[in-house]
């Protein structure tokens, strides 16, 4: 079984997180996300693995498994992966996890994490990076719930949390813009607030300032619409059908589980370029012309081995510090609540 490999030093900081901690981590080819976690996350992970929850996994980032990262800042530290490879047997892979996949990368030295802002911990969670795909991805965090904390919230935190859903969308609405990037163009780059790589980026304050009458506007925001007018037909017209059409799956997923996913984030990447969003949906109509056709040849299945398609955009769950399935206690209305409301939102873009 062939296994890619990276060094400590190759590690990156991840660059396209809308919203949540510091200290996300990336591999050099940028195909995977590492990020900090608690082992609670990484439980609920686990346990959407079997067949009872496959509807609601694939709204999931796949998952691949852990990175084990001793406390000691040393940068001999040990680091080990649990589920990808097998940390006494170095470069081999771990063959009694069923997480262990082909092609996983192998750190090959020890390392451990310096920058500060995260959360503490020595264990991080390995997903795929689903922004991967797209050339430049436009990225949108809508955090759910109007109650954000779980049972074992301390007061102080209880209360903190509860005076931000209550200053802000997540109380009346149930989600809250968490943070976001937009392509601007590379002309843009450096100038009227776009970054070096001509991005507008939106951070957890912005989200804070919408209220319920004007939460529309962050939407539009995102989808770089023109302020209270409908989304002609065209390309972002499509991915914002796709997207209502994964909200209404996920939303039906949802209301057959019984699960509580406290401070659960909505996760929507589209394509930026506008060349590469147009390109990536006609190549769609043409291979659906084709296959409708039986136009296929015997090569092409290796032909998509090789290259794979672009990507339009893409919808996941994010964020399961605080998430657990909970037998008899019935479908979680604290999350679906704000979930319909952002189906209304994307609604209401296309019918104004």
């Amino acid at each position: 079984m062939a296994q890619n490999s990276f060094r400590k030093s190759q590690l990156i900081a991840f660059d396209n997180v809308a919203a949540g901690h510091d200290g996300v981590l990336s591999d050099p080819s940028g195909a995977l996300v590492i990020k900090p976690c608690s082992q609670a996350e990484v439980d609920f992970y686990h346990s959407t693995t079997g067949d009872q929850h496959s509807r609601f996994a694939t709204f999931l980032a796949t998952f691949m498994g852990t990175l084990e990262l001793n406390a000691d800042s040393d940068p001999a530290a040990a680091l080990t992966r649990t589920g990808i490879m097998n940390p006494t047997e170095a470069g081999q892979p771990f063959t009694d996890s069923p997480h262990a996949i082909p092609n996983a990368p192998v750190v090959e030295d020890a390392w451990a994490p310096s920058n500060g802002g995260r959360i503490k911990t020595d264990l991080a969670i390995v997903l795929e990076n689903i922004a991967a795909p797209f050339k430049k991805p436009n990225i949108l965090d809508v955090k759910l719930g109007a109650r954000l904390w779980d049972d074992n919230a301390p007061p102080a935190k209880r209360t903190k949390l509860d005076k931000v859903a209550e200053e802000t969308t997540s109380k009346p609405l149930g989600f809250r813009i968490a943070g976001m990037r937009t392509w601007r163009g590379a002309a843009s780059a450096g100038s009227n607030g776009i970054s070096k790589d001509g991005y507008r980026l939106y951070d957890k304050h912005y989200g804070r300032t919408l209220t319920p009458d004007t939460v529309r506007q962050g939407f539009e925001d995102y989808f770089m619409l023109e302020r209270g007018g409908a989304v002609a037909k065209g390309p972002l017209r499509q991915v914002i059908e796709r997207f209502l059409d994964d909200l209404d799956e996920l939303k039906s997923a949802l209301e057959n589980e019984e699960s509580r996913m406290y401070s659960a984030s909505l996760l929507f990447v589209y394509e930026g370029d506008k060349d590469a969003l147009g390109d990536a949906l006609a190549r769609e109509q043409e291979e659906q012309t084709n296959g409708a056709h039986g136009d296929e040849s015997p090569d092409d299945d290796d032909d998509d081995d090789e290259q794979q398609a672009p990507a339009v955009q893409c919808l996941k769950l994010i964020d399961f510090a605080h998430a657990e399935w909970t037998p008899g206690q019935g479908p979680d209305e604290n999350l679906l609540h704000g979930l319909r409301n952002t189906i209304k939102v994307l609604e209401g873009l296309l019918e104004s």
